[in-house]
């Protein structure tokens, strides 16, 4: 089933609304929360926008990333005070990081320019490319890009920039984008840097075992494109995983240094994570306020049933990037297939999702009064909306004016792994970036979206049916215990809700 559009002028009329409705009540840019599932989002200890951002310093990924296609990759970017940078991506063979292909030096200059209007709480800025040069790791890694350019005529004005595969040599640069020589190989691969022209930099305390807490500054770069071949084009309105600065990142972070200490010619290669097998069950909780392309600001809640492989789960939806101005709630549940692992992203498992109900509460007057004019019996029949009141759609096939269908399909692609504190993470597949759903086997998804942490520990047998008695009481490995889910604002997978489809 084809997924519903939320028209336009619903999107400019909400979210005019709610930018007038918050304006003046932000103060100072600081954002509140942390990783913790016992808390409400608003009640958790700050994390602070710095406005405009700090760029200035070294910056690195915190792990092996998954780019859509797939592309696993590291990133090291370091910003000088005159403006210039200098940018190493490491790709690889595989999801954990660990055989290196070939690597980008990419230098430049980024300038940035004012408060983004489309994306709360980002800076949008320009960018221009000096040079871009490849070190190829391997003679397959050269094999493939050369594959890769000789697509198109001219592209193959390009491959002929790089050597036969016979006279490959270990580390040496080869130049795929020079400025001054007015040479631009970069287009051919598909290859861009509008991530840097949608910039957010945050600081947070991490809570230490044993000592003080620790200062953690993240950086936040514009989102990639699902799709290949919009990429060039597309320009960012969400954010891609963050980057931590190499001088103030987590603890532990076994891949910190040696992203930080690595260069063109001396790829990282990285530590195998823990990785877990996929018996789904329990509660999985967004650790912080989540940023979608489309202006969406949300948490998310998931409750699996592994005995009977059913879900069900919240979206709490926001119009601030704080996600402390609540604007509306979407339950949903459904059943979902056994798992299989993934021919196409090794170390991922692919599912197939159902959604059979739902059920929507608006939490602010402008999308109560919005629910209000829509045509009668198109979300949750007849009656009147009020504020903060849960209504069920399933009856009218969803909600035509939120674009959530019912019934409804999802195609999806799931990881479990576990972080250096020992922490369990959910990794759901990543939305696509046109807003449409997942709903065949061609459109699963090849890349993840922010982990979810579980709530209650993984030391639990997920086979048998659950307990009776309250839900989400069971304490974490540190003695954290989760919320509530009735009071909690939480999400999980609506296709077809425009709010949602990039969940």
């Amino acid at each position: 089933m084809p997924t519903a559009m939320l028209p336009y002028a619903w999107v400019l009329m909400l979210l005019g609304a709610h930018i007038a409705e918050a304006a003046g009540k932000a103060g100072g840019g600081h954002l509140r929360w942390e990783p913790r599932c016992q808390q409400p989002l608003t009640s958790r200890a700050p994390v602070t926008a710095l406005l405009p951002p700090r760029l200035e310093g070294p910056w690195i990924s915190t792990g092996c990333e998954v780019r859509p296609g797939p592309e696993f990759l590291t990133r090291s970017y370091t910003f000088f005070p005159s403006r210039l940078f200098r940018a190493h991506q490491f790709y690889y063979k595989d999801p954990l990081c660990q055989e290196p292909a070939h690597s980008l030096v990419i230098k430049g200059k980024v300038r940035l320019r004012r408060a983004s209007w489309v994306t709360r709480g980002a800076t949008e800025a320009d960018y221009h490319l000096h040079k871009v040069g490849i070190v190829f790791h391997s003679r397959h890694a050269l094999l493939d890009i050369t594959r890769r350019l000789n697509r198109t005529q001219a592209s193959r004005d390009c491959a002929q920039q790089l050597p036969p595969a016979e006279a490959w040599v270990s580390g040496a640069l080869y130049e795929l984008l020079s400025a001054r020589a007015e040479r631009d190989c970069m287009s051919a691969l598909g290859f861009t840097m509008h991530e840097l022209s949608l910039v957010r930099v945050q600081r947070r305390l991490q809570p230490q075992p044993r000592a003080g807490p620790q200062l953690v500054e993240e950086l936040y770069l514009g989102d990639i494109h699902t799709n290949w071949a919009e990429r060039w084009h597309y320009r960012p309105t969400g954010y891609q995983r963050p980057l931590q600065s190499a001088l103030h990142h987590a603890h532990p972070c076994p891949a910190c240094s040696l992203i930080a200490r690595s260069d063109e010619h001396h790829p990282p290669v990285l530590p195998a994570p823990v990785a877990l097998p996929l018996h789904l069950g329990g509660q999985w909780v967004s650790p912080g306020c989540e940023v979608r392309p489309a202006v969406l600001f949300l948490t998310r809640l998931f409750t699996f049933h592994g005995h009977n492989r059913s879900w069900e789960g919240y979206y709490h939806h926001f119009s601030d990037p704080a996600c402390q101005q609540p604007t509306f709630t979407v339950y949903a549940a459904g059943r979902y297939t056994r798992g299989t692992p993934s021919a196409k992203v090794l170390g991922g498992t692919e599912l197939v999702f159902q959604v059979t109900e739902a059920r929507v509460t608006p939490m602010d007057q402008v999308t109560t009064a919005a629910l209000n004019v829509s045509e009668p019996s198109s979300c949750g029949g007849p009656g009147a909306w009020s504020l903060g009141a849960e209504r069920d759609v399933t009856a009218t096939n969803g909600c035509l004016p939120l674009g959530i269908r019912l019934p409804h399909v999802e195609y999806e692609l799931f990881k479990v792994e576990q972080d250096p504190l020992g922490q369990s993470l959910l990794f759901i597949g990543q939305r696509p970036t046109d807003g449409s759903s997942p709903d065949t086997p061609e459109k699963r998804p090849t890349s993840y979206q922010a982990p979810l942490v579980l709530c209650n520990g993984a030391a639990r047998d997920f086979s048998q049916p659950p307990q009776h008695g309250p839900l989400l009481q069971k304490p974490l490995n540190s003695g954290r215990r989760c919320p509530p889910v009735a009071p909690l604002p939480f999400l999980l997978l609506i296709p077809g809700l425009a709010f949602l489809q990039r969940l």
